[in-house]
């Protein structure tokens, strides 16, 4: 599994995507909403490793995650 975080600009806020091994999109959701982004898409487990790694991510760059599931 794949983590990228996009930069919002003025209005629009940051966004996370989630993405399968194929890179197909999973999730997306606000950066500020990760609790509730993981719990819509039943992905709950990450919570705290994703919200780990989102701090120290650059913009555009994906990280790789280790899929629990």
């Amino acid at each position: 599994m794949y983590l990228m975080k996009i930069k919002g600009s003025g209005k629009i806020p940051v966004y996370l995507q989630i993405r399968d091994d194929n890179f197909t999109l999973i999730a997306y959701f606000r950066a500020d909403r990760i609790t509730q982004g993981l719990e819509k898409n039943n992905m709950e487990e990450y919570d705290s490793l994703i919200s780990a790694c989102v701090d120290n991510m650059d913009f555009g760059n994906m990280k790789y995650i280790e899929n629990i599931k």
